[in-house]
């Protein structure tokens, strides 16, 4: 919604004419030809007319049905911030259609004392224009692949959250000896890990699946990879430090294993802290 807000807003002089330019060039009697107009143009959702006095003087005609039961109501409510200009032309502010779902606009023609109103679809009506590219298909597919693999990735996380929670009811409720030290990290990591990748998962549902853009932030993909490596690196020095421990506790000869593996962690923080040092540079050249 606010992608195609901000495109309409960018462009709303050629878009609004446009509209105008569309609106003119229909058959006058816009309520007789009503089914031929939403039939060759798929941006309009629907249209009715209303008299001086804002009684809505015919049924509200969408492209399969007509709903008579809105014919007679009164729109002076609709109709209160309603000023046309010199042409007879108002276009509303954009708004989500209580229909579809859908970013709309509310167009206003009046003609001979009559107001007649149409409904169109910012996105066919931007797609038409070439100012964002959209396939309903093609969409349709892409987000259940996407809702796939992030409902996947989230089963994934949460048994690995449910397999720490076993690993650390071994350590509560176990009888005779354990490996106390191995099963607490063990139990860390696994809840850890499963943290970080229920947060991939949310983030793909969340930008993929539910408010997928039509313009994506640049930057957005390396946020969600920051925030998965953090999470990962995390659980590898989590991982790094049980080593640690153990060779400090049973095998001190392998301490020069333990440096090496410590290193190589620290190296992590280092190229994470440059990555995210390289996109705000970027970000502070494009500003």
């Amino acid at each position: 919604m606010k992608e195609v807000i901000a495109i309409y807003k960018k462009h709303k002089n050629t878009v609004d004419e446009f509209i105008i330019t569309l609106i003119k060039s229909l058959p006058q009697d816009y309520i007789q030809n009503a089914d031929v107009i939403l039939r060759e143009n798929k941006m309009i959702q629907l249209l009715y007319a209303v008299d001086h006095n804002f009684n809505q003087i015919s049924p509200t005609i969408c492209k399969k049905r007509r709903e008579f039961e809105s014919q007679g109501s009164l729109k002076g409510h609709y109709f209160s911030k309603v000023t046309v200009d010199e042409r007879g032309f108002y276009i509303s502010n954009p708004y989500i259609h209580h229909r579809t779902g859908r970013a709309s606009l509310s167009v206003v023609h009046l003609v001979d004392n009559k107001y007649y109103v149409f409904d169109i679809n910012m996105i066919e009506l931007l797609e038409e224009l070439k100012l964002i590219e959209y396939n309903d298909i093609y969409d349709k597919i892409k987000r259940s692949v996407y809702f796939l693999g992030a409902f996947l990735l989230a089963v994934v996380a949460i048994a690995l959250i449910l397999y720490g929670g076993y690993a650390l009811g071994i350590i509560i409720f176990a009888e005779g000896e354990i490996d106390l030290l191995h099963n607490i990290f063990q139990s860390i990591i696994a809840i850890t890990l499963g943290i970080a990748i229920y947060d991939l998962s949310s983030q793909i549902f969340e930008h993929e699946v539910l408010f997928r853009a039509f313009h994506h932030e640049e930057d957005r993909q390396y946020k969600i990879l920051g925030r998965f490596l953090v999470s990962i690196i995390i659980a590898l020095s989590i991982e790094t430090l049980m080593v640690v421990f153990k060779i400090a506790i049973s095998d001190q000869s392998q301490m020069l294993s333990a440096f090496w593996l410590l290193l190589g962690t620290t190296l992590m923080f280092i190229g994470l802290a440059y990555f995210y040092k390289t996109i705000k540079e970027s970000e502070q050249k494009e500003e």
